[in-house]
């Protein structure tokens, strides 16, 4: 969800407007994919390169992660949405991961849409992660080396429970994948428009989705 901070440099506002504009974007499109079957929609919320920003932008953000949980309870639940969350949840700030899990708790018997909140997350530390625990596992005699597949790595990784994305959406015009589900988009279809997050909406993302439908797909097949 990128463009945020530069949402709000355009109009000469604080940086938190545009990160609260963006969260009034997420409701949006959280809604539209609800309406339209989409089965898990995944956001990139906060990864573990963004602890470099100032301080009090990332307190700010967390405190605006504990509001919009309270805020949103009753739309997740009124859309019959499970919230849940990927990253390394146990470093964050404790109140803000006491929040998220109560909302998780709240949502579990939820059976609709997954809503995945990628949160202190990164690419390469799922993926250390993920190896960590095959090692252990090879370590602890459970697994031998040679029976090890991409299979076995896979249910080890923080999006074990999903398929791969079908659709990545970028915002802001950035042509990067900024260290986002790295294992999982290698056949991604990748979609980039020049509007930041705040500024997309429901029609964005229905076009997304219908330029998503218009194209071929054969997974490195004929």
């Amino acid at each position: 969800m990128d463009g945020n901070g530069r949402w709000a440099a355009q109009r000469g506002l604080p940086r938190i407007t545009g990160h609260e504009n963006g969260a009034a974007a997420l409701r949006t499109v959280t809604e539209t994919c609800c309406e339209i079957g989409v089965g898990c929609l995944t956001v990139y919320a906060f990864s573990t390169e963004n602890w470099k920003r100032p301080p009090e932008e990332v307190h700010a953000l967390f405190g605006l992660l504990e509001h919009f949980l309270a805020a949103e309870l009753p739309t997740l639940l009124a859309n019959n949405i499970r919230l849940r969350a990927i990253g390394r949840i146990h470093e964050l700030p404790p109140t803000a991961r006491e929040a998220l899990h109560s909302t998780m708790e709240r949502t579990a018997s939820n059976t609709g849409m997954n809503l995945v909140l990628a949160i202190n997350y990164s690419g390469r530390a799922e993926l250390e992660d993920a190896v960590r625990s095959v090692c252990q596992e090879v370590a602890a005699g459970t697994l031998r080396p040679e029976d090890f597949t991409q299979d076995h790595l896979q249910r080890h990784l923080y999006t074990c429970e999903w398929p791969d994305p079908d659709l990545l959406i970028r915002t802001s015009g950035e042509m990067r994948l900024s260290n986002f589900l790295l294992w999982q988009l290698s056949y991604t279809e990748l979609y980039v428009t020049p509007k930041c997050w705040p500024d997309f909406g429901r029609e964005d993302l229905i076009e997304a989705v219908r330029d998503f439908h218009r194209r071929k797909r054969r997974f490195g097949g004929i």
